[in-house]
């Protein structure tokens, strides 16, 4: 099987990861897809097994602490395993993009020119602490022709070579050529730096993890990279908000799950709000187990029992990942918007109004990956929008941006057909 092989260094993996690309582009939907089944039905049959190594590293995690957040991301359960395996399912069930043509034309001399999509080749996936993304990366990978190198974090090493290696001996079983799913073991950084500047041999990188992963990589790497970067995510409660919908949103994006990307890091408040929706608002993210930071304006609207600490300029640039919310008084929409621009990551930033014309200022002034009216930021994610799952959400512009699904894991070539036309 693929991670049973004999090779051990990081530019062997690569090359056996190169090897497998070109019979796995070549592959038929119908292989890709059982080969989905048989990973998804293997992750339940051997779910103890991956609790067993799960909890390893939740041990070693808890000794090192490593914070909240993260062993929130670490931790797997059966219900966890199970959204796991339904993730390569549905990404089974998705219509395959190989092959797919996005646009055609036929020139004036008889010439048909399409475009289609192509796998990248080799991708390499680099992320800590989540071991989901073992298995998310892999099926997005394996759906759209792609082979994968993974490289997990030592926090999650045991986690992520059980996973790794269900993944490679169900995909190899049903068809899928060894060395399409293998795994670096997770060192430091110069193995890191290896699997970055694979030239020629890794065709595109996606990190997924904090700015110490992403700083890292922009030192070294030479391949191609995508950056899955933070999420400084914003809602804005408008002057015309319902509260009763605004209220339930704030405590969504922020409370749900704090500790990932789309999680709400900063509240703007219309001032016309704020005196009847501070204090419930505050009211319930304390009752939440929220710590507070507001500007002088927030805390005047504090309700008794309440507290709410001075927020600090670095306060609005930070994404706490925690239980921490910064909050804010603004005059109008475009103090909102602005607010945004100078600190948002250009994650997900929501408007919640009843305001059409802010409504659209919103949406068509704020750079971000996804804009929400009236929405949870708590929804980019490849699972939510459809995508079965995703790599991780891009905050950049060029090829790829917002959840990273099996199409923006595909590139496009050209294909042209005559019947002998030369060129003049």
């Amino acid at each position: 099987m693929a991670l049973s092989t004999p090779v051990t260094s990081v530019a062997d993996i690569c090359l056996a990861a190169k090897e497998a690309a070109g019979p796995l582009a070549a592959l038929g939907s119908d292989v890709k897809d059982r080969a989905l089944l048989a990973i998804a039905d293997a992750l339940v049959a051997r779910t103890p097994e991956i609790l067993e190594a799960n909890a390893r590293d939740l041990e070693a995690g808890r000794a090192n602490d490593i914070g909240d957040a993260l062993l929130d991301r670490l931790a797997l359960d059966p219900a966890r395993v199970a959204a796991i395996a339904d993730g390569a399912r549905a990404i089974a069930a998705l219509p395959d993009p190989v092959g797919e043509t996005i646009d055609g034309h036929r020139l004036p001399n008889g010439v048909d020119v399409r475009r289609v999509r192509v796998p990248f080749g080799v991708v390499a996936v680099v992320y800590e602490a989540r071991p989901n993304v073992t298995i998310d990366a892999a099926a997005l990978c394996l759906k759209s022709g792609n082979a994968i190198v993974l490289r997990g974090s030592s926090s999650a090493i045991h986690s992520n070579r059980v996973l790794a290696q269900i993944a490679a001996e169900a995909a190899s079983a049903a068809g899928v050529p060894d060395g399409a799913i293998s795994l670096v073991a997770g060192g430091g950084r110069e193995e890191l730096a290896e699997l970055a500047t694979q030239d020629g041999v890794v065709d595109l990188i996606f990190p997924r993890g904090g700015e110490g992963l992403k700083n890292a990589l922009k030192a070294v790497a030479t391949v191609p990279v995508i950056y899955a970067a933070s999420g400084n995510c914003h809602v804005f409660v408008d002057a015309s908000a319902d509260l009763d919908a605004a209220e339930a949103i704030v405590l969504n994006a922020k409370v749900q799950r704090p500790g990932v990307c789309n999680a709400l890091e900063t509240l703007l408040v219309h001032a016309d709000a704020a005196a009847e929706f501070l204090p419930r608002a505050l009211r319930a993210l304390d009752a939440a187990g929220v710590e507070l930071r507001g500007d002088e304006r927030v805390r005047a609207h504090a309700p008794a029992g309440v507290a709410v600490a001075e927020a600090t300029e670095e306060d609005w640039a930070t994404e706490y990942l925690a239980l921490t919310l910064a909050i804010r008084v603004v005059d109008s929409a475009q103090e909102a918007i602005a607010h945004i621009g100078r600190y948002g990551s250009g994650h997900s930033e929501a408007i919640v109004t009843r305001d059409t014309a802010s409504a659209r200022a919103f949406q068509l002034l704020v750079d971000a990956a996804c804009v929400y009216v009236n929405v949870s930021t708590r929804f980019t994610d490849g699972g939510e929008f459809g995508m079965g799952a995703e790599i991780g959400n891009s905050t950049q512009k060029l090829h790829a941006r917002g959840p990273i699904g099996v199409r923006e894991l595909t590139t496009f070539k050209y294909l042209v057909e005559g019947t002998g036309q030369v060129r003049a």
